[in-house]
């Protein structure tokens, strides 16, 4: 891969990972609920599911799930099924609060089993993403060269694009409103607005053609 291309496909990443979606309000969520350092696992697990998109792309897969109505229909909703399970979960959820070793009163951690595999599959969960990279791949890939460096620098640049947009940019930008999650009431409220905002990227999967 050319230098030329490279900056291209830099570029690309970084627009890309800064347009608002269900992986940037999950990283907001968690680092509101769980603190800034803590939300980068919700953020691997995010990352793992774009290496799968770009695994399914590079085997084929993706061209099937593209050209299949079926197949696309039973993936696009299962994936807003799946973001409107945790926007009902999140506005459901009763505070939950504990103390730290000052006695400060802060919302209960979360495994990071749970935040990985939450992560994974609010990215994996969208057939848009396959399509996407569908689009995105052949752009930057050239067939007369050998592919494994290619693609391996492909998706290198995406994880480390998007786990800096996500953790300096939509986790960080989080931090401000932490304080609301000290109060039960705040935490009700936290979760009520990222409660919607998940439901509502879910309609738009679901409808949006």
């Amino acid at each position: 891969m050319s230098p030329a291309v490279w900056f291209s496909l830099l570029l690309a990443c970084v627009v890309i990972s800064f347009t608002p979606g269900a992986g940037a309000i999950n990283t907001m969520s968690n680092a509101l609920n769980q603190g800034w350092m803590r939300s980068i696992w919700g953020i691997i697990g995010q990352q793992l599911a774009l290496i799968v998109h770009v695994v399914i792309v590079a085997a084929g897969v993706g061209l099937l799930v593209s050209r299949s109505e079926i197949l696309f229909t039973a993936i696009r909703y299962a994936g807003a099924a799946y973001l409107i399970y945790l926007g009902v979960r999140l506005i459901l959820a009763r505070p939950s609060m504990a103390e730290n070793v000052e006695g400060q009163r802060l919302a209960e951690r979360e495994s990071h089993w749970s935040m990985i595999r939450r992560g994974f599959w609010v990215n994996l969960l969208n057939p848009k993403a396959i399509v996407f990279f569908l689009a995105f791949i052949p752009q930057f890939i050239r067939l007369d060269e050998p592919q494994l460096p290619q693609y391996l620098i492909l998706i290198t640049t995406v994880i480390v694009v998007d786990i800096l947009v996500m953790w300096g940019f939509f986790a960080a930008a989080a931090r401000p409103f932490r304080r609301f999650t000290r109060s039960p009431r705040g935490q009700r409220t936290l979760n009520t607005v990222f409660g919607l905002l998940f439901i509502g990227v879910a309609a738009l999967l679901a409808f949006l053609h």
